[in-house]
């Protein structure tokens, strides 16, 4: 029998429970793993020869992310769950997780995927740098692909646009204004926010379920308006938290490890959070990411992604009789999704 979705505060959903949540399709066809194994088997043999020969790691990666991503994308889910062990333990793993930023996100250090510092790899920032550093040459040539393939591009973009909507939102009530980030990270969107510098910002809650991550945020932000805070989806969902009301609420990262019913929940509850006028945003990673097939493969890092059609059925379920705006779009390359919803005053 399945094991039941986990989501306290010690750990998230795991890649294979990922999987399982994701699964809304036919019987596979027969014949069709049989495929895919042979399939899968000439993609990986090729690029162990290329990186044996010397071939430029980008080229290499690019290829085979592509070749990952049609592979789940034409496959039935069960079949691509048989195929993602096998290319884990294919010798070509051995060069790919000498790129640091997929061997974090392989290893999960922190014991689970898409963690604070697994994005510092994915922002560049100065704290990983003696990790990038004191890799191989073939993995620093890999990194430096990886960290600007489309989805990390995407996040990069993520970063950026709330730490946008943060200032925006101030600007239209400075000095009072109240902002929470569920499954906040490290909170590295805080320092491009000028509202936060300028002292502008009342308030800004930064949650996590991850004690380090939390220990980052009080230490980097002594002294500002932010308050780093431990809690999860479950505490949030259960009431556990005297959090106040809040100008802005979001989650950028977490949506991603929810299925669908405990998204529609914590949305509602999100919502419930919003003073008059109030807009929570959340974002998702969509279909259209490219390289979803290496993410699930040797970086171990699965997804539930989702459409604007999908981000905008969550909305609207977890809005029955409360009178909002909702407003979906996708980012500049169409990887990460975004819904925004703006409460009515």
């Amino acid at each position: 029998m399945a094991r039941s979705l986990i989501l306290d505060g010690e750990s998230l959903v795991a890649p294979g429970e990922i999987r399982q949540a994701a699964r809304r399709f036919a019987a596979a066809k027969p014949g069709d793993l049989i495929v895919a194994k042979a399939e899968l088997a000439v993609s990986l043999d090729v690029s162990l020869r290329q990186f044996k020969s010397g071939v430029e790691p980008g080229a290499i990666i690019e290829r085979l992310t592509d070749a990952l991503h049609q592979l789940r994308r034409r496959f039935h889910p069960d079949v691509w769950d048989v195929i993602v062990p096998i290319a884990q333990s294919h010798p070509v793993a051995h060069y790919l997780h000498q790129d640091p930023l997929t061997r974090w996100s392989f290893e999960k250090p922190r014991g689970y995927s898409g963690d604070a510092r697994l994005l510092d790899f994915i922002y560049g920032r100065p704290e990983i740098e003696d990790a990038v550093a004191s890799s191989s040459d073939l993995g620093r040539s890999i990194y430096a692909y990886t960290r600007n393939a489309s989805s990390s591009v995407a996040v990069r973009e993520r970063r950026d646009i709330l730490a946008r909507r943060v200032d925006e939102i101030a600007s239209a009530r400075p000095g009072s204004t109240e902002v929470l980030a569920i499954a906040s990270g490290h909170l590295r969107e805080g320092p491009l926010s000028r509202a936060l510098g300028a002292g502008a910002i009342k308030r800004w809650v930064a949650l996590d379920q991850d004690p380090m991550s939390v220990g980052t945020v009080a230490r980097d932000f002594a002294g500002t308006s932010v308050e780093a805070m431990n809690g999860s989806v479950k505490s949030v969902l259960g009431g556990r938290h005297a959090l106040g009301m809040f100008d802005f609420v979001y989650a950028a990262g977490l949506y991603d490890y929810l299925p669908d019913a405990v998204a529609v929940k914590l949305t509602r509850k999100c919502v419930g959070m919003l003073k008059p006028g109030g807009t929570f945003l959340f974002a998702n990673f969509s279909p259209e990411t490219d390289v979803d097939g290496y993410m699930e493969t040797f970086m171990n890092w699965a997804l539930l992604l989702r459409s604007e059609r999908e981000m905008g059925l969550i909305a609207g379920e977890s809005l029955t009789g409360t009178d909002a705006k909702v407003s979906v779009w996708s980012g500049s390359n169409r990887s990460i999704v975004y819904c925004e919803i703006e409460k009515k005053s």
